[in-house]
């Protein structure tokens, strides 16, 4: 998994896979899904994510289940 931030244009991108997408889906005007041919989310966009969260701290915690 691969999280950058753009703050150019306050976009955050958050790969989940390297497996190509073959469709965009959005969710609403602001987040994009990248789905694969599988129907797997490959990776999803954030557009004005410091705006609509007003800070970005961001923390990882793996699960060890």
């Amino acid at each position: 998994m691969k999280v950058r931030y753009f703050v150019d244009t306050d976009t955050l991108f958050i790969q989940l896979s390297d497996r190509a997408a073959s469709e965009t889906k959005d969710l609403n005007e602001n987040v994009l899904l990248d789905i694969d041919d599988d129907g797997k989310v490959v990776s999803l966009t954030v557009e004005h994510a410091m705006q609509h969260t007003g800070r970005l701290d961001f923390s990882y915690e793996p699960s060890m289940a």
